[in-house]
């Protein structure tokens, strides 16, 4: 599986995730591994368990950053992306920043309307990899 595979199946479910608040991330995953017979790729677990884990710091930076935007206004597939994205930057010590932006506009290109989210979600990504790491 490639990585870009991998992020994707983290995109699903955090996707899914969003849909189903104050469900535990461990019964997310097992359904999602039952019902889709996901990979079981070490970067598909521990990104997913990183990005539940972190929410609230995660979340905290997109929202500083998207110029008087809330959460809960973004779409829900920009908002897995940047989720998905914010944790490889300020988490992930294997994926430089630059890249995980990157894939990010790859994603939104994939799955949202990317002439209107892309630069949203550009310029929220580099707002967040300027500020930096966590901790």
């Amino acid at each position: 599986m490639t990585r870009r595979e991998a992020r994707e199946e983290v995109l699903s479910l955090v996707f899914e995730a969003s849909f189903r608040p104050g469900e535990p991330a461990e019964e997310i995953y097992a359904k999602a591994a039952e019902m889709r017979g996901l990979s079981g790729d070490e970067f598909v677990r521990s990104t997913f368990f990183g990005i539940t884990g972190n929410l609230a710091d995660i979340d905290a930076a997109i929202e500083r950053h998207s110029n008087g935007w809330k959460v809960s206004r973004i779409s829900p597939v920009s908002l897995a992306i940047m989720r998905l994205a914010v944790y490889e930057i300020r988490y992930s010590e294997d994926v430089p920043a630059r890249i995980a932006v990157n894939e990010a506009l790859e994603l939104v290109k994939k799955y949202d309307d990317a002439d209107k989210v892309r630069p949203f979600v550009n310029g929220v990504l580099n707002a967040v990899m300027k500020e930096g790491t966590a901790g």
